[in-house]
């Protein structure tokens, strides 16, 4: 898959600080759609503002007004030469699912790793997230180690 799999010709973005406002709306409606907790767009907007004004957060935009999001953060790993990312999110409105928008943002974020020199992509999804797991596995994404059938699992601790 590439960034030419543009979903129905909107190719992604990458958003400026000037799109803090628009990403935040959006994580917060993603959030909100799952019940899960937010800390309002107004922090958002603020935490993006700084972060889309770096080089550790790539906020990618599709469709215009922005319909869809995806999230990587970039760090370096001592097991790569080059960066790993981690999909922190991947949203697109539920009335424009279904348009192939989610897979080009995918793409379009897994040309940005691979532009940057990364060689790994990691995605965190809810175990009972079947659609989300389904989507992912069917671009190439796994959850066990080569030769394994055991699931890899995520842990993390709030601090």
């Amino acid at each position: 898959m590439t960034s030419g799999d543009s979903g129905g010709g909107q190719r992604p973005r990458r958003a400026t600080p000037g799109d803090a406002a628009v990403v935040a709306r959006l994580l917060h409606d993603f959030n909100t759609e799952f019940s899960t907790p937010t800390p309002g767009v107004g922090e958002l907007q603020a935490r993006l503002t700084q972060l889309l004004a770096g080089d550790d957060v790539v906020v990618l935009l599709t469709g215009e007004p922005a319909s869809g999001v995806a999230v990587l953060s970039f760090r370096p790993n001592v097991w790569f030469q080059g960066p790993v990312a981690i999909l922190d999110e991947l949203y697109v409105r539920p009335d424009l699912r279904g348009r192939r928008l989610g897979s080009a943002l995918l793409a379009a974020a897994v040309d940005v790793v691979r532009g940057r020199g990364g060689e790994l992509m990691e995605i965190n999804v809810d175990g009972d997230d079947t659609d989300a797991r389904r989507f992912y596995e069917a671009r190439g994404f796994t959850n066990t180690e080569p030769d394994q059938t055991d699931p890899m699992l995520y842990y993390y601790r709030e601090l």
